[in-house]
């Protein structure tokens, strides 16, 4: 009798802990960054996501974009350290790292047809034609932005208001005036970011791409755009710290033109609900057309995608979590709160109603929205590039050299080009 009390008391247990272990969710973590709202409106969707599945807690762990995104998280992913999921920009690198959950996904047709095949293909190790790693939160394309009222103040056109092909130098030259007139600190600024310096140099003329394909730097067009960044320089028009200040990183210009300290400013769409939020109805903002040149008026396309990684230890709870995002509604829901042009096909034909009062936000995302058709195909090209942080990475250090004064423009042109082939290289061998 007493053995079998002793059995009981131990079975009662074990069906005890049993029934506690049933009841834990299972955590998933994601990595995240923001530019404006977005990790706010994610929290409230997912919180939804886990009233409806009790089994699963999903932690967005939001890091700084340049540190903890460009720098850290391709280190932990590649040593099996990385997240559940995480929402990134230059993922053409790390294919071989993602969890493919076509066959985890409740309706893979729906993914196919919901998100553009050039971006999903972009996610897909080499050979692969079908996998669903991932899907694009957001489509981005850049382009610059102005300060209304510095125009208005200082009694000067808006150059693109009455000519639809206004050139980087006639653009440097009226925010210079513009300025001057207002005493306004700085009159022109772009990120430091080789993909922000990309589609200007297009624009110019540039060619990155030899007729083999091969990935090249030096042409006129590139050094047209360089030259007048030096000369921004030069002539210390530019807030100098975003450039000389952040050696080997990514840095924004976002918070001179947030406090009205900059008159003109290259970035792109993304910058819309952070400008939103934070400038409200201090001044009037606007997105303008890209500057126009040899090479045409074009932006860079890209945005951010949100992965999924195969190291994960629940790969079924990740593919309802990221199943639940890819919904119509909830990528509606999404965009409109975030004030982003969508990834999600069937919404960028319907359209979004925006939540914002500000006319604006609503200006510049229409102005994007318009630019879109005007993106050159090497732009494309370049942005889904296997090695396209490689190439972005070496023309941002090397230009940041030349205007320390490090290197001059010749020398800094022929070591983007070897960078570019050493990353190359490596990857072919």
């Amino acid at each position: 009798m007493k053995k079998f009390s002793v059995l009981l008391l131990f079975a009662l247990l074990v069906m005890s802990l049993s029934a506690v272990q049933a009841q834990d969710p299972v955590e998933l973590r994601v990595t995240w960054y923001d530019d404006g709202n977005e990790g706010s409106v994610l929290r409230d969707q997912l919180d939804a996501f886990e009233a409806e599945n009790p089994d699963i807690t999903v932690v967005i762990d939001t890091v700084d974009y340049a540190q903890g995104i460009q720098q850290t998280l391709p280190v932990q992913i590649q040593a099996g350290e990385g997240p559940d999921m995480a929402r990134i920009t230059a993922f053409t690198g790390l294919t071989d790292y993602y969890l493919n959950m076509r066959d985890l996904v409740s309706d893979p047709e729906y993914w196919d047809e919901s998100f553009p095949e050039v971006v999903m293909n972009a996610m897909r190790p080499e050979g692969d034609e079908n996998g669903l790693y991932g899907f694009p939160n957001q489509f981005t394309i850049t382009g610059p932005y102005i300060n209304r009222t510095l125009f208005e103040q200082a009694g000067i056109e808006v150059p693109s208001d009455t000519n639809d092909a206004v050139t980087w130098e006639e653009w440097t030259e009226v925010a210079r005036q513009v300025a001057e007139a207002t005493e306004t600190p700085y009159a022109i600024a772009i990120d430091r970011s080789g993909h922000r310096v990309a589609g200007p140099a297009i624009s110019d003329g540039a060619t990155f791409f030899d007729a083999d394909g091969n990935v090249t730097i030096d042409s006129e067009g590139f050094r047209q755009f360089a030259e007048t960044m030096i000369g921004w320089h030069t002539d210390s028009i530019t807030p100098a710290e975003v450039w000389v200040g952040n050696a080997g990183s990514y840095a924004a210009a976002a918070d001179f033109f947030i406090n009205g300290q900059l008159v003109f400013y290259m970035s792109g769409s993304w910058q819309i609900g952070n400008f939103a939020t934070n400038i409200g109805d201090a001044f009037d903002w606007e997105a303008v057309p890209n500057p126009t040149g040899p090479g045409g008026s074009t932006g860079m396309p890209g945005g951010s995608v949100m992965v999924a990684l195969k190291d994960t230890e629940h790969p079924e709870e990740v593919a309802r979590v990221m199943d639940y995002l890819v919904q119509h509604d909830v990528q509606a829901d999404f965009a409109a709160r975030t004030l982003f042009i969508p990834g999600h096909l069937g919404l960028a034909e319907e359209g979004v109603e925006y939540e914002t009062d500000s006319e604006s936000a609503t200006q510049s995302l229409n102005m994007f929205l318009s630019q879109l058709p005007t993106i050159a195909d090497q732009a494309y090209q370049l942005n889904f590039h296997p090695q396209n942080s490689a190439i972005f990475n070496a023309i941002r250090d090397r230009l940041g050299q030349v205007l320390t004064g490090e290197l001059t423009l010749d020398d800094a042109i022929v070591r983007m080009q070897e960078d570019v082939d050493t990353a190359l290289a490596a990857v072919a061998s």
